[in-house]
């Protein structure tokens, strides 16, 4: 199998936030000599605080301060030892005051993320099966990864969707034995709710059901003594609901803590919870400020506290509603979400509202979509009315001067959140001088507008387009049936500025996944073809590579018609109702990168194409002489000996049975192939290559008995690139004749026979091409999603193991 270089998850999550720390949004630093919880000096400004997650201001509560104090004045700054063989003095009275608060027992642990990482590795056993929100925390997330290595089953359910909840409990209900959904109380970007109430109906309807909740950012500010949203939710805690709650945040000190009935699960994870067993256990001061802080919990002061906060929230919610400003999700929790769909509009209205003295956080991926971007608004008790309302004016002032600039519109913003807001400025392109022309089929573009610019490239003339249209459209099967769109935007002077082509396909989800994900997603389709399919929209097509997009880098306005062309794909995107756009085959040092993700794009890796360029510079006779001196040894063993074997001819306008024969061929390394796993190309598409003038094969049989042992499918373009498009090989002759490597370098030949400039090998195999002096050209893609669902659960599937 040839191999292939995959993107990682972690990648492109890097690659983002980059670029946001390079925009002065991230990895920040406060330069206060003494915090209050109101204001923040962030880069030599004293900005109000809008990003405090410590809801009630308790940090900021003298006797939680004077707490902490005391206990480091009596017990030192660590207590170092594990608490499985002793705890510190403190940690009883904590325990005690915890318990009267939540009425059930807890566990303290260190923080929450080392709380999930030593709660959900015990309570889940062997033959259990977990559902994640795709939102939950990523602290929950990432201890569900470690229940991959025993073969617990662990996928993702789109967020707060009951009813694929339901569909996925039916379906392992018989092969597990619980069935754990784990979900956020609270989600820490939009603030919106877990349905929980329908959760414990739904439990009582599958009794497997078992419910894991985070509810760090639903604690202290909500429910009974401040235990939390989940617990409100609730009249007492069943066994099968295990909650945690957090000790900082809202609560003021530090660490985190477990609620659970269960006496089964709460044993085992007192006795031996992982981090519980290994790691140090809270520090003296953390303690004593988390007790103080747990006396003003079982005080009536806590609500006094909720309600100033509720008071707050309740007030900044209807100034938002008054300035009619795209609110995402509209509840009583403390968190806000400012929707600014695309991460260039972020940035900037991020750095405005800083430069008027307002620090917010800007939502990124991978916490949200690249295109769901936008403010996270925190208040706390410490946010003044009069903080707010400068907040509010600010965002009036520069919301939509911000949309303007960076060429975005309430319209867009509302598609993005699926939302119906209303723009109060229109979107301002300045496009006179430009033209966008939108085209149906190759046949209607400008000729030397097309063949002139993107056509010189791999197959991307109009004769090569006029193939693919012939060959994939109106066909039965849906994954052949596509759709295509040609583009060219032009000044005033009929000048091609930007021409580019789209196609809305399906494409399997794990096209560029691991070779592992593929080969058990290709059993699952054994009974459906179509499970793990999605309807994209991409630059270019499936069986097309290299650049599709020609910018005319010389233009004045070429930035603009970028823009442009942007637009109209999101528009597109919107109108067809794909689930994913792609735009695809870049180089890294890619000019356009930035506006690119500035527009909401997240950029993935692809795997690396190969191109053999140059190849009309070397004229001479023996053309090893252009290779390496290792590559050349390479050849002397691996391809030489077996010339004699071979025999190669060029066949045109093949006959019908011989191109089923040729098919029957390319079926073979499709069947092998998952490292690129697309869709099976038809028949049908190789019956248009027979009869058309730019399609050869490169044949190759054996001397001694005429056997057919490999085809490669070769397309011609005259401005000069040979494109060696599909293979087909015999695998029973594979090692006898080194079949692949002889049909590479006779395409190598035939290539200089045409007087080709350059042969494009595509991906896959980079090793053999590099050999025969290709170069290997590193590339990435730039994906935009309504959710981040696909990338996610496919990122899960990545180190999963089957049911």
């Amino acid at each position: 199998m040839a191999q292939i270089k995959h993107n990682h998850f972690l990648d492109t999550v890097a690659k983002v936030i980059t670029e946001a720390k390079a925009e002065g949004i991230v990895h920040l630093r406060a330069e206060d000599a003494r915090l209050s919880g109101r204001l923040l000096t962030v880069k030599g400004k004293a900005c109000y605080h809008f990003g405090n997650t410590g809801y009630l201001g308790l940090e900021q509560d003298n006797r939680l301060k004077m707490g902490a104090v005391r206990a480091i004045s009596r017990y030192g700054t660590q207590f170092p030892l594990s608490k499985t063989y002793i705890s510190h003095p403190l940690y009883e009275e904590l325990e005690e005051k915890l318990e009267l608060l939540f009425e059930n027992p807890v566990i303290i642990t260190k923080n929450s993320t080392l709380g999930h990482l030593a709660v959900i590795p015990t309570v889940v056993r062997d033959e259990d099966a977990v559902l994640l929100d795709h939102q939950v925390h990523w602290s929950v997330q990432n201890a569900a990864q470690l229940l991959k290595v025993r073969g617990i089953p662990v996928q993702l359910v789109r967020h707060n969707n009951l009813e694929m909840l339901e569909s996925l409990i039916q379906k392992l209900s018989s092969k597990v034995s619980k069935i754990w959904y784990m979900a956020d109380g609270v989600y820490s970007m939009f603030g919106d709710y877990a349905p929980v109430k329908e959760l414990i109906e739904l439990s009582k309807k599958y009794p497997q059901l078992y419910l894991y909740f985070d509810d760090v950012h639903g604690m202290s500010w909500k429910g009974k003594n401040g235990r939390g949203y989940v617990m409100s939710q609730l009249e007492t805690l069943p066994e099968h609901v295990l909650v945690f709650g957090t000790l900082s945040k809202s609560f003021g000190a530090s660490g985190s803590v477990l609620v659970c009935s269960h006496k089964k699960f709460y044993n085992q994870i007192k006795n031996f919870g992982g981090p519980l067993t290994f790691s140090a256990q809270l520090e003296p001061s953390a303690v004593g400020a988390a007790i103080a802080s747990a006396n003003i919990h079982l005080s009536d002061e806590i609500y006094q506290l909720q309600e100033a906060l509720k008071n707050r929230i309740d007030y900044f919610n209807q100034q938002l509603a008054e300035a009619h400003l795209p609110l995402i999700a509209r509840n009583s929790s403390p968190v806000f979400y400012i929707g600014t769909g695309l991460p260039a509009t972020g940035y900037y209205l991020v750095k405005r509202l800083m430069e008027e003295g307002i620090y917010v956080n800007l939502g990124l991926f991978p916490a949200v979509p690249a295109k769901n971007t936008g403010l996270r608004i925190t208040l706390s008790n410490h946010n003044a009315l009069d903080d707010i309302d400068h907040l509010v004016e600010q965002l009036v002032r520069y919301y939509d001067t911000t949309l303007w600039v960076t060429h975005n519109s309430r319209s867009r913003v509302g598609k993005a959140f699926g939302m119906d807001l209303t723009a109060l400025k229109p979107f301002a392109t300045n496009n006179q001088d430009l033209q966008l022309q939108e085209f149906k089929t190759i046949t209607e573009t400008d000729y030397s507008h097309w063949d002139y610019t993107l056509g010189t490239t791999h197959m991307l003339n109009q004769d090569g387009l006029a193939y693919l249209e012939q060959s994939f459209t109106q066909a039965q099967q849906p994954e052949h049936n596509w759709r295509f769109r040609y583009v060219q935007i032009v000044d005033d002077a009929n000048c091609p500025v930007l021409v580019t082509f789209l196609t809305e396909s399906l494409w399997k989800n794990d096209m560029l996944a691991p070779a592992s994900v593929s080969q058990e997603l290709e059993k699952q389709r054994e009974a459906d073809p179509y499970v793990q399919t999605s309807r994209v929209l991409s630059l270019g097509c499936l069986f097309t590579e290299g650049n599709h997009l020609y910018l005319n880098e010389a233009h004045p306005q070429v930035e603009l018609a970028l823009t442009q062309l942007l637009e109209y794909i999101e528009n597109l995107a919107h109108t067809w109702k794909v689930s994913m756009t792609v735009l695809r085959d870049f180089d890294l040092n890619y000019n356009w990168s930035k506006a690119i993700q500035d527009q909401g794009y997240i950029p993935i890796d692809m795997p690396d194409s190969c191109v053999l360029q140059d190849l009309h510079d070397k004229e001479a006779a023996d053309y090893t002489q252009y290779l390496s001196k290792r590559s050349q040894k390479h050849f002397k063993k691996a391809i030489e000996p077996y010339l004699s074997l071979v025999n190669s001819n060029v066949v045109q306008r093949v006959s019908r049975k011989n191109i089923k024969a040729y098919y029957q061929l390319y079926l073979q390394v499709k069947s092998k192939n998952y490292g690129l796993n697309t869709f099976t190309y038809p028949l049908e598409a190789f019956e248009a290559m027979r009869t058309h003038p730019n399609w050869e094969c490169i044949l190759l049989k054996a001397v001694a008995d005429d056997r057919l042992l490999g085809v490669m499918f070769c397309y011609k373009n005259y401005a000069g690139t040979y494109v060696p498009s599909l293979i087909g090989l015999d695998y029973r002759y594979l090692e006898e004749f080194q079949t692949y490597r002889q049909l590479l370098y006779q395409t190598i030949l035939r290539a200089r026979k045409l007087d080709m400039k350059q042969v494009d090998f595509g991906m896959s195999a980079n090793f053999e091409k590099r050999k025969l002096g290709a170069t290997v050209i590193p590339k990435q893609a730039f994906v935009q999603t309504d959710d981040n669902f696909l990338l996610e659960h496919l990122e899960m599937m990545r180190t999963a193991h089957s049911v």
